[in-house]
């Protein structure tokens, strides 16, 4: 049977943002918004019980990394089109997006003439990218770094009482928490950001301001 509408599901935590798209897709006949959604584990609940051919989907959301999200959908819905559509305009992001399966990446600026465009060559299969995205991917820029780990509330507490100087011993005492707990959480960050010390670490959680 000829399926004449592709549904859509868009994940977006601005309601505004949410409504000027569904006002959007409304206006291209061949396109219906079966879900909206303000939270990525809403959608996975969703995509559980329900077929969806293209998702929408943001990177900033309230309970998931959209990057992380995007690796889930899929596992899910292998079958599923995600087109990242954000106002992020790192190259990183894209390209991890990219990596996690998505099919393609947008800049909320798109207008509707594009926006068509690139759904239906995303539906024929293509790899698609809003035209300011292609000029972001054609020029990488030195300055552009991958997305930093997060730090828990406990290992910002105790990174910063390590860049004030304080052995694990102090900062155990201080935090009621023994000596062997601190440097399992030292190791740990290490190995979260990929650095080979302490002084590597707090460099990179001072200059992008984590602590």
């Amino acid at each position: 049977m000829y399926k004449q509408n592709h549904s859509i599901a868009i994940v977006d935590d601005h309601s505004l943002i949410l409504q000027g798209l569904m006002s959007l897709l409304s206006r291209i006949p061949k396109y219906e918004v079966l879900a909206t959604f303000t939270r990525g584990n809403d959608l996975l609940t969703f995509l559980e019980k329900e077929p969806i051919d293209i998702v929408l989907l943001d990177i900033s959301l309230p309970d998931i990394n959209g990057i992380d999200l995007c690796l889930e959908i899929k596992r899910i819905a292998p079958q599923v089109i995600i087109l990242g559509l954000s106002n992020h305009t790192e190259r990183s992001v894209i390209l991890q997006l990219m990596q996690n399966g998505a099919s393609g990446y947008l800049l909320k600026n798109i207008d509707i003439v594009e926006l068509e465009t690139c759904l239906d060559e995303a539906i024929n299969k293509q790899m698609v990218f809003s035209n300011a995205v292609k000029e972001i991917i054609a020029n990488p820029i030195s300055s552009d770094l991958p997305l930093l780990p997060k730090l828990t509330k406990r290992e910002t507490e105790i990174l910063k009482l390590i860049a004030s100087g304080k052995t694990s011993v102090q900062i155990g005492e201080e935090l009621f928490l023994s000596p062997l707990t601190i440097e399992t959480h030292r190791k740990r960050m290490m190995s979260k950001f990929k650095t080979k010390n302490m002084m590597s670490l707090i460099k990179i959680a001072s200059d992008n301001k984590l602590i």
